[in-house]
């Protein structure tokens, strides 16, 4: 399948609260696109490590990941547990490459989702792995890391970031 477009800030589609798939076969097709789109991504940015359906302008609950060499279909994922434990990060999205953003998530989480065969599985995670869960899950309900910015200073271009920030704390 080919790579998608994905679609950037302000358009209203990545607002929009992501309907569940009925079916693991509804599914197939996207998590294809989704793939390609990822491959693409990073191919001409040199990062990324998951991608939600609604950005590519399908508003349907499906997640795609690939990181640490195994690719994640997540189905119709919802959390089960997210920690009161917090860590602070600058944020970026494939919606806003060159937009950086400074939020909290949970430390850990635990989600439940449908696989590929449609059997009920669950994930833990912990630190990157579950800032990217939290990340993803927000698209499917339409919520953006621009919504979640601490505070007024909390937004910041790529090359600003690279310049004052990469490398260092956060909370500094």
């Amino acid at each position: 399948m080919p790579a998608r477009r994905i679609l950037q800030l302000g358009d209203p589609i990545l607002r929009t609260v992501s309907a569940p798939v009925a079916t693991p076969g509804e599914a197939d097709a996207v998590f294809e696109d989704l793939r390609a789109t990822l491959a693409e991504f990073r191919r001409t940015h040199g990062f990324g490590r998951g991608i939600s359906a609604v950005q590519i302008g399908e508003p349907k609950r499906l997640i795609y990941i690939e990181l640490g060499g195994r690719a994640y279909r997540l189905r119709n994922p919802e959390f089960e547990y997210q920690s009161a434990e917090k860590f602070e990060l600058w944020d970026d999205c494939f919606s806003f490459p060159n937009l950086m953003v400074r939020l909290v998530r949970s430390v850990e989480v635990k989600l439940r989702f449908e696989d590929e065969a449609g059997e009920v599985a669950r994930i833990e995670a912990a630190g990157a792995f579950s800032e990217l869960l939290q990340h993803e899950m927000d698209h499917l309900d339409g919520v953006l890391a621009i919504d979640r910015a601490l505070d007024g200073n909390s937004l910041c271009t790529r090359e600003e970031w690279e310049r004052r920030w990469k490398g260092r704390d956060p909370a500094a």
